[in-house]
C-alpha cells in the first residue's frame, strides 16, 4: 500500500476527527524531515494534549534547525507540565549542546518532578561534560526516579569524577536505583567502579547482577582495547 501523500495528510490534519489526525501524523514517520516539520506545526496546539505530544516527539525526531526553538519555546511557555516534559525529553533527542543551559534551567526552576525528571535524562542524551554539576545535585533530590536519571546521565556523559558520588547508591533500597548504577559504572572505567560492580553482582536482584555483570565485561574489553 503506498504512503498517503503530503496533501492528503495535510488535509487529515485538519480532519474533526482526533484519530484521522494522529494517523495523518503517525504516517510522517516515511516523510523526509523538511517535509514532515510544517506539518507537524500545524497541529502542536491541538486542543488533544495526546496528539500534541506525539508532534513534540516528532520534533525531536525529525531534525531540521528550527525544531530546536520551537520546543525551547514549549518547554519554557506551555502550561501544561506533561507538555513541557515533552519538550525537554524531545530537546534530548536532537542532541544539540545548545540545550544544556536550556535544560539546566528548567531542572533548577520547574515546580513539576516530571519536567525536572526529563530535563535530567535529556542532559544525559545530549553527553555535555558540563552537565557535571547540575547532575551531581540531582542525585540529592528527593524524587528517587530523578536520582534514577542523574546516575543514569552520569554515565551516559562519561563523567569519571562522579563515581564517587553515586557509589552510594549501591545500597539504596530501590533495586532500579541500584540498576541504573550497575549500567552507569560500565561507562566509568576506573577501579572503584570495577569493586562496586562486583559487589553488585552478587545483588539478590537479578535485573541488577545482570547489568553488573555486562558492565563489568564491558570495562574489561575496554581496558583490553586500551
Amino acid at each position: 500500500m503506498a504512503a498517503p501523500s503530503l496533501e492528503v495528510i495535510a488535509t487529515q490534519l485538519e480532519s474533526p476527527n482526533l484519530r484521522d489526525r494522529m494517523i495523518a501524523l503517525a504516517s510522517l514517520r516515511h516523510i523526509s524531515a523538511d517535509d514532515a516539520v510544517p506539518l507537524i506545526k500545524k497541529v502542536l496546539d491541538d486542543e488533544s494534549l495526546q496528539l500534541r505530544s506525539m508532534a513534540i516527539f516528532a520534533l525531536g525526531i525529525k531534525k531540521t534547525p528550527e525544531c530546536y526553538s520551537i520546543l525551547v519555546k514549549i518547554l519554557e511557555t506551555d502550561p501544561d507540565y506533561g507538555i513541557r516534559a515533552d519538550a525537554a525529553g524531545a530537546l534530548g533527542y536532537l542532541e544539540d549542546n545548545r540545550a544544556l543551559e536550556v535544560l539546566s534551567r528548567a531542572f533548577y526552576e520547574d515546580t513539576d518532578w516530571l519536567v525536572r525528571f526529563s530535563a535530567a535524562v535529556s542532559l544525559g542524551n545530549i553527553k555535555d561534560p558540563r552537565a557535571h554539576d547540575i547532575l551531581i545535585q540531582a542525585l540529592n533530590s528527593e524524587e528517587i526516579v530523578i536520582q534514577q536519571a542523574a546516575i543514569s546521565a552520569l554515565g551516559e556523559i562519561r563523567d569519571i569524577n562522579s563515581v564517587t558520588h553515586i557509589l552510594r547508591f549501591a545500597q539504596s533500597e530501590d533495586w532500579l536505583v541500584r540498576q541504573r548504577l550497575a549500567e552507569a559504572l560500565g561507562n566509568l572505567p576506573t577501579p572503584k567502579s570495577v569493586s562496586a560492580l562486583k559487589y553488585l553482582e552478587k545483588d539478590s536482584h537479578k535485573n541488577v547482577a545482570e547489568a553488573a555483570r555486562i558492565s563489568l565485561q564491558r570495562l574489561e574489553e575496554t581496558n583490553n582495547l586500551s
